[in-house]
């Protein structure tokens, strides 16, 4: 455990379930150790675009359209207005997709969402144009980059115990560990990641994620 101040970079998808029970967690882990969270957007579009003849044919759309939708809307907000929107975008996006379980196919679910984080409703037109694919492109590289292409969404990156550049996808947990459980898996997490030679640790998963 440290205690000088750290920035955790965390790429998001806001459409999946998973990435925002590990952004829940990193709520609370920001309340109990010295850590700042940046946000930035990936996207489950461009990860899978090379095997959609691999994916199940709903799922197969969905990559195609509807998966979309959000993260361009995500890019242009932080083109016009700033990376720092990111955060409270992605918490209004994030609580009406996953805890309320309104429907990301519907674009007064995304007005609703940029209102809530003090951004213009026109901000959704941005979901139906390919105009911001190439920041969003960009963005993903940045953090795939890190970690390799077999990975999903949250990928976090923060500084290590040399100050050399720590990154890792997940953590894939449910429910979000609270107040003190959050900043031990905190720990945890960065203590395994930084270990040299660590790759992963993995279990089936037996529970869905758990929205509380």
């Amino acid at each position: 455990m440290t205690t000088e101040r750290v920035t955790a970079d965390f790429w998001f998808d806001p459409a999946c379930p998973w990435a925002w029970m590990t952004s829940r967690w990193m709520t609370e882990v920001q309340k109990v150790r010295p850590v700042d969270v940046r946000w930035h957007v990936m996207s489950l579009g461009v990860l899978n675009e090379h095997k959609l003849d691999e994916l199940p044919e709903d799922y197969r759309a969905a990559m195609t359209t509807e998966i979309w939708w959000p993260v361009r809307v995500c890019i242009a907000a932080a083109e016009e207005f700033g990376d720092e929107v990111l955060g409270r975008l992605y918490e209004a996006l994030g609580t009406r997709f996953h805890n309320q379980g309104l429907p990301r196919t519907e674009r007064e679910t995304i007005v609703a969402a940029l209102e809530d984080a003090g951004l213009p409703a026109r901000l959704a037109d941005a979901a139906y144009t390919d105009a911001f694919d190439g920041a969003l492109r960009a963005s993903h590289k940045e953090g795939i980059e890190k970690v390799g292409e077999d990975v999903g969404t949250p990928i976090i990156s923060v500084p290590g115990p040399d100050g050399a550049e720590v990154a890792f996808f997940g953590p894939v947990v449910t429910p979000a560990p609270k107040g003190e459980a959050a900043g031990r898996l905190w720990d945890g997490t960065l203590l395994v990641a930084g270990t040299p030679g660590f790759y992963e640790i993995k279990r089936t998963r037996t529970q869905g994620p758990v929205f509380d």
